[in-house]
């Protein structure tokens, strides 16, 4: 059953980063961190299309597009390469605690000089007698700041390597620097590595394995991180088509007048599409089938559809949609991150083209990762 989420914690424009938690915990208390994970560690040993329809209506119920890149962020850059990656030990010591949101979790990819280019990064790690040494900094990062445990990724011998740190490993820092005025309702942030030192039990999968873990990690959230944003998108549609019922122009309601009736068409048209690319996500992932190319087409046609609507909303709803603290304008801003996040649009175009063998594409993501 679909949680109504409708005791969801209140909070203004701009959370604290108390309300911040406050709401990512109360999500995961209702479910929406359990789906389409072995029952074993706390999940519900369901599928895909159920984490589909549960991340929708948390997105129609709490309007936050940064609830939502908080929850994907946990989901995919920490819960599943710990599952999927893990040994033993560390699906039974960091799955459960992440799974019912005990820990807040996230990935580190993303640096100052490097982005989509995965190859780029400069972080660097090193091996000695207990484990090994992380050097570098990463920028903007989905719940760096509040986070509990991260998966680091950092060149070992010139080889991409995934690694488990805190903020309470001495010689790292999680940071509030590189914060984004967009999707407030998530945390973004830095980490800094200077000396950092880990035991040889916080390598995560293989050496070298960092690349592979890192493709598997963003077609993952390229795929369903658009689900909660899908209900943001139910909301708005419901909302202007409220609107154009009650407000009156010319004598006649508002959604009479062709040049507001088409647009709210269009936004219809949209939401729907992008359900169908969705629901055919989560059909793939069920079925055990690869998600490289319906991924990068899901995330490049949901964030172009969530901007564009939210710019007809602000359109429909006039100077009210303009309003300061209104939901609306906030939703403008959020959908311009939404489309940099898990790799920018024109990154997806990239890699779609290079997966029909036109183009060539990154192996990587585009900022707040």
């Amino acid at each position: 059953m679909t949680p109504d989420f409708s005791e969801l914690p209140a909070c203004g424009a701009r959370p604290d980063e108390a309300q911040i938690l406050s709401r990512f915990h109360y999500a995961a208390r209702q479910g929406g961190l359990r789906h389409a994970l072995p029952t074993p560690y706390g999940g519900y040993g369901d599928g895909f299309a159920a984490l589909v329809q549960t991340h929708r209506r948390l997105g129609e119920v709490s309007r936050d597009p940064g609830l939502v890149l908080a929850l994907n962020a946990h989901l995919w850059g920490a819960v599943f390469p710990v599952l999927l990656y893990g040994d033993d030990f560390q699906r039974e010591h960091f799955l459960p605690g992440l799974i019912a949101g005990d820990w807040l979790g996230g990935h580190a990819i993303t640096e100052p000089g490097c982005g989509s280019d995965v190859q780029a990064m400069s972080c660097r790690a090193e091996v000695n007698s207990q484990g090994y040494v992380l050097n570098g900094e990463k920028r903007y990062i989905t719940n760096s700041p509040l986070a509990d445990w991260l998966v680091i990724y950092a060149k070992l011998d010139g080889k991409i390597t995934a690694f488990l740190a805190s903020a309470e490993d001495r010689g790292c820092r999680f940071g509030h620097e590189g914060a984004l005025d967009a999707c407030r309702g998530s945390a973004t942030g830095s980490v800094f590595l200077q000396d950092c030192h880990l035991k040889t039990d916080r390598l995560l999968g293989k050496i070298g394995a960092g690349a592979q873990m890192i493709q598997k990690a963003l077609e993952l959230e390229r795929a369903f991180v658009f689900a909660g944003i899908a209900g943001v998108m139910q909301w708005q549609l419901d909302e202007v088509v409220k609107h154009s019922r009650e407000r009156r122009s010319g004598g006649v309601h508002l959604g009479k007048h062709q040049a507001v009736s088409h647009r709210i068409a269009d936004m219809k048209l949209r939401l729907d599409t992008v359900d169908l690319w969705l629901n055919e996500c989560a059909r793939l992932a069920d079925a055990g089938q690869r998600l490289t190319l319906a991924s990068a087409q899901t995330k490049l046609y949901a964030a172009e559809a969530f901007l564009q609507s939210s710019l007809d909303a602000v359109q429909i709803l006039g100077a009210s949609g303009l309003e300061t603290g209104g939901s609306m304008l906030v939703l403008v801003q959020d959908a311009l991150a939404g489309r940099l996040f898990s790799g920018s649009s024109e990154v997806q175009k990239n890699l779609i083209a290079a997966l029909l063998g036109t183009g060539d594409a990154y192996r990587g993501r585009g900022s707040a990762s």
